[in-house]
């Protein structure tokens, strides 16, 4: 559906009346006399796919930005426009509850191998050129134009999937009710288990695609509109809507024309440096990549070259493909390897005094309209380029990891960046396939900074006695994708210990300064995360195990504290979002945040914040902040100025029509 259509409907009924009218529209369309034929190339997503499933036939371009997906359910809605009964007779019922509850992208090959499209064509031209592109678009149409006289003359016939021998016999299962109950009593505990009922839509489907196997696609279709309209208005579904909007603004470049850049600089190759060579050189930018240990330079080599095998078994890139990419990297051991690029980004170190100096030294090699790219984690940018001439191209990174997976980019903006440079920057992360938010210089930028707050509670809720694994399911409960101690260890707990020691000097109370000390401790004995498979969990050697660290325990054991309540699910939940929704507003009260979109969209994406609150500001938009004002005054009696409201917050408790986001 159009979402600006669905939001500008108020009521359940208004949503279910668009639903009736697309129907309308794509049954006059499945109905037609006159074979249909649907050209695929590009993107077809939700509505778009709903109308080439109307379509009688279905031609999709084979290559990389050719993708199919029904991703209502990232909104918390369903297909409204009959994509529900569509997709169940056309594709076996495993592939049917994949597309509908995951929402993901289904490229060219699987769609034909699935059944989603009858046919599929070839790029004109092995480049993203307008020409080529133009060419194939002009192939395309005359191939459809082709078909839809064949489909005619009968030389060409819409011919179903083949079914083997296991999709009958479900089928054949799926018409008695015990069968039938099994089968959905199944796929709602997988559902349960990875939504945690946070999220109604994949239940709603459920509902749909059993009552259609039940009673017939007439009945299926009536509740598939009901659930539509239902779902529209839920607070998950605006919290999520919410956040598309955020994802289409942040990947689009709003501080005008960047400089041009025709080869990228990267200083360092552990796995942050390395990773963004990997993306960087992914997106074909010619690239330099420096360390000053030959050692250290090959293992990063091994690393990019690994992670782009990897995209070739994926079938994001062919073999060929991969090796032309290979061959655009340099390497080098001296600084001087670098000094033609156009964008450089030191990711070799966090240490201020290293990284201050080897900065004044890059300055001194690349050439005058260079971009100079700090990856940083908590370092603020104008004391890093304190002694720097050139300010104005000098600006701040933060890369979140795993780098591959991650898809946020905070940029960091000091005072002194131009425009240029925050655009130049900018391009770059979007190119590279990040969603990026601009943030202001200071202590621990934003996302780390509201990390390290959440971190301090959540010290506090360990202390208390609760274990890190139960405390890991617990949040993983409220919602948090990743439970909370997985978030320290892969952020690792010397970046978190490092960071809070330079936020501490920003609170004239040292709010954090109580808790350092268990972080500290861990550091001195070498528990710095993930990274090096000991951390809050000790690790297996293919680091995807773990189980609670017994030195971490005592650790925290030693300076265990009382528990002033009782620590229910509630009380965890409320202490954690209380204090990073409260350091969100504190940090656009102080100008570090641009704008609430920013704020929740970092939140959401760099630390894994509910994804159905929306984020922290659209979350207070959507409950209000008086509430968690309250909440907040409750707690202070119990733990201090901990909870604390900003004064910002406190203004839009006083106001109920007062909002962050419009």
């Amino acid at each position: 559906m159009y979402y600006s259509m669905l939001e500008s409907c108020k009521t359940a009924e208004e949503i279910q009346h668009l639903s009736r009218i697309c129907k309308g529209t794509f049954n006059e369309i499945a109905e037609s006399k006159k074979p249909i034929v649907a050209a695929i190339m590009g993107q077809c997503l939700g509505a778009g796919l709903e109308t080439a499933l109307a379509c009688h036939y279905r031609i999709a371009v084979r290559d990389k930005k050719t993708v199919l997906a029904v991703p209502e359910v990232m909104i918390g809605l369903l297909p409204g426009a009959g994509g529900t009964q569509r997709l169940l007779r056309l594709l076996s019922l495993p592939d049917a509850f994949d597309m509908m509850l995951t929402g993901k992208n289904i490229r060219p090959d699987k769609a034909k191998t699935i059944g989603l499209v009858h046919m599929l064509i070839d790029p004109k031209g092995a480049s993203d050129s307008k020409e080529s592109k133009e060419a194939t678009r002009k192939h395309l149409e005359q191939v459809a134009i082709e078909t839809a006289k064949g489909l005619v003359d009968g030389s060409i016939q819409a011919l179903p999937r083949r079914k083997g021998w296991v999709e009958t016999i479900t089928e054949y299962i799926m018409w008695f009710n015990l069968g039938r109950y099994f089968f959905m009593t199944q796929a709602r505990n997988r559902v349960m288990n990875m939504t945690q009922g946070h999220y109604p839509a994949p239940l709603r489907i459920l509902d749909v695609v059993e009552e259609t196997l039940k009673s017939g696609y007439e009945r299926g279709n009536q509740l598939e509109t009901r659930y539509f309209g239902e779902l529209g208005v839920t607070k998950e579904s605006k919290a999520l809507i919410g956040l598309f909007h955020g994802q289409t603004h942040c990947k689009k470049n709003h501080y005008g024309s960047p400089s041009p850049i025709k080869k990228v600089g990267i200083l360092g190759t552990n796995s942050i440096g390395a990773g963004i060579a990997e993306i960087t050189i992914f997106k074909g930018y010619p690239l330099s990549l420096y360390d000053k240990s030959k050692e250290n330079l090959e293992q990063g080599l091994i690393y990019i070259k690994n992670n782009l095998k990897q995209r070739v078994l994926r079938k994001q890139i062919s073999d060929n493909e991969k090796d032309k990419l290979v061959s655009k990297l340099e390497t080098g051991t001296e600084l001087e390897s670098i000094s033609n690029v156009d964008f450089v980004i030191e990711a070799s170190t966090e240490n201020f005094d290293k990284k201050c100096k080897l900065l004044l030294e890059i300055e001194s090699i690349v050439k005058p309209s260079c971009v100079i790219a700090v990856q940083t984690l908590f370092n603020p940018i104008e004391k890093v380029a304190k002694s720097a001439k050139r300010l104005d191209k000098i600006i701040g990174m933060h890369y979140f990891s795993p780098l591959a997976k991650s898809q946020l980019l905070e940029i960091v903006s000091s005072k002194s960046a131009t425009k240029e440079t925050i655009a130049t920057a900018v391009d770059l992360g979007l190119k590279q396939g990040k969603i990026v938010i601009v943030v202001g210089d200071g202590p621990c930028f934003y996302t780390t900074r509201i990390l390290c707050i959440l971190v301090d509670e959540l010290v506090s809720i360990l202390r208390e006695g609760i274990k890190p694994k139960q405390l890991e399911d617990m949040t993983k409960k409220i919602g948090w994708p990743m439970g909370l101690c997985s978030v320290v260890d892969e952020f690792g707990i010397d970046n978190i210990y490092e960071a809070s020691k330079v936020l501490c000097s920003h609170y004239d109370e040292n709010l954090l300064s109580k808790n350092l000390i268990i972080l500290e401790q861990l550091v001195k004995k070498g528990m710095l995360g993930k990274k090096i498979g000991l951390g809050l969990f000790e690790y297996d050697p293919t680091r995807k195990l773990s189980i609670d660290n017994p030195a971490a325990i005592k650790i925290i054991d030693d300076n265990k504290i009382s528990p002033k309540e009782s620590l229910t699910t509630q009380n965890i939940q409320w202490r954690l979002v209380s204090r990073i929704i409260n350091e969100a507003v504190l940090c656009l009260e102080e100008g570090t945040l641009k704008s609430p979109l920013d704020g929740d969209i970092g939140a959401v994406f760099g630390l894994g914040f509910p994804p159905f609150l929306g984020g922290p500001f659209r979350y207070l938009d959507i409950h209000g902040a008086e509430q968690l004002v309250k909440r907040m005054e409750n707690f202070r009696k119990v733990y201090g100025d901990a909870f604390k409201p900003c004064k910002l917050l406190i203004e839009h408790s006083k106001d109920s029509k007062k909002l962050f986001r419009s």
